[in-house]
């Protein structure tokens, strides 16, 4: 997400200097030389973050604070102080100042107080749910990350040639929900989206399961099941953990894949259908290839595309903007409002390593929603686990 700045100072040396700085670490910088031109910026919505001078030729700049309080995504302020404004600025924080720094400004640090503020807006951002709302479901794609920018061009090209596509990545990445952006993103978008988790499925009942069965075909089978394959017709079918499946059915696999045509469990008729294959696994199955626990000849032909989601600990810029969508999301849900969340809860939030990856997030932004008592989210809201994040070893 590009952040534009507002600096409010009426020292030109030291806008086109810190503007400059930030300029060349990709933010982009507009400059106010006083209160008025400032609230003129901010009225035309151009501001996501504001570095604010305390002492201006037309005003006291803190009172912009109480100036932008209604806005629905309010821009966070960060004050620059002189040496007997520290008083004021703390009292400025409490009434909602993003951060305050002293003169004379260190760069560096100003890098970092603006980097966090950039966190804020994107969370709020996220929940003023500004994001076109044929992304609305997909939970992780959104974010500034490269990595995620990457994943979804290909995402995209692969949704467009219908070709079949193998998702590999850390439990909890949000592998399924990749599947069905290929389908959002595709021609398949309105016909049918057929899961199903090879890891749940007892061995000996998959193949009926995929493929379906004929009457008589085993005891208990009185009449004719259509299987998932039959069902997604025109569709997808998704494998979630491919690698659990039996290295026999996994022949039968490649089978169909080949061919687009199977026989019913018990049955002699081919059955031929049209369906995009999508196959998930969060174990390295090249080492599986190597142990003779999967084919290769499978592994190819499920490759034709590989998409493969980081995991969040690889790509936390984007942890603002998914702590966003869930909190937007779980509002309605759970019957509540939650609004904001504090830069100090934000901050521990970045520091975890989530081993558990985006469900753990999800997970954790709804047992703080549940223990919250005000409209943001603070830190004593955050699991322990979290908290003990920011604490020194």
């Amino acid at each position: 997400m590009a952040a534009t700045v507002l600096i409010v100072d009426d020292e030109e040396h030291f806008r086109l200097h810190a503007g400059s700085y930030l300029e060349q670490r990709g933010y982009e910088i507009i400059h106010a030389a006083n209160m008025q031109q400032a609230r003129t910026c901010i009225a035309q919505g151009k501001a996501d973050i504001i570095l604010l001078d305390v002492q201006l030729p037309d005003g006291y700049g803190p009172n912009l604070l109480d100036e932008t309080a209604h806005l629905p995504v309010r821009p966070p302020i960060i004050l620059i102080t002189g040496y007997g404004d520290i008083d004021m600025a703390v009292d400025a924080m409490k009434n909602g100042a993003h951060d305050f720094l002293q003169k004379p400004i260190k760069l560096a640090q100003m890098e970092k107080s603006v980097q966090r503020a950039k966190e804020i807006v994107s969370m709020r951002r996220e929940l003023a749910h500004i994001h076109h709302t044929r992304q609305e479901s997909l939970d992780f794609v959104i974010g500034s990350s490269e990595q995620m920018r990457i994943l979804m061009e290909r995402t995209r090209r692969a949704a467009a040639a219908c070709k079949s596509v193998l998702i590999v990545g850390e439990t909890g990445t949000g592998k399924e929900v990749l599947a069905n952006a290929i389908q959002q993103y595709g021609p398949r978008a309105s016909k049918p989206f057929v899961a199903i988790n090879c890891a749940a499925i007892q061995p000996t009942v998959l193949e009926s399961e995929l493929f379906g069965y004929e009457v008589g075909a085993f005891t208990g089978a009185e009449k004719r099941k259509h299987g998932l394959a039959e069902t997604a017709d025109g569709g997808i079918l998704f494998l979630d953990e491919i690698s659990s499946m039996p290295v026999e059915m996994q022949a039968k696999l490649l089978r169909f894949l080949e061919q687009q045509e199977f026989r019913r469990v018990g049955g002699n008729n081919l059955i031929k259908v049209d369906v995009q294959v999508l196959a998930a696994s969060n174990r390295h199955l090249p080492t599986l290839i190597q142990e003779g626990k999967f084919r290769e000849d499978l592994y190819y032909r499920l490759r034709v595309v590989d998409l493969d989601l980081p995991p969040l600990r690889e790509r936390k810029q984007d942890i603002p903007e998914l702590v966003g969508l869930f909190i937007r999301k779980i509002n309605p849900r759970m019957g509540v409002n939650i609004t904001d969340i504090t830069p100090k809860a934000l901050e521990a939030l970045m520091a975890h390593r989530w081993p558990g990856n985006i469900r753990e997030l999800r997970n954790v932004i709804e047992s703080a929603m549940l223990f919250c008592d005000n409209p943001v989210i603070d830190i004593n809201d955050l699991p322990m686990e979290i908290v003990r994040c920011l604490i020194p070893a």
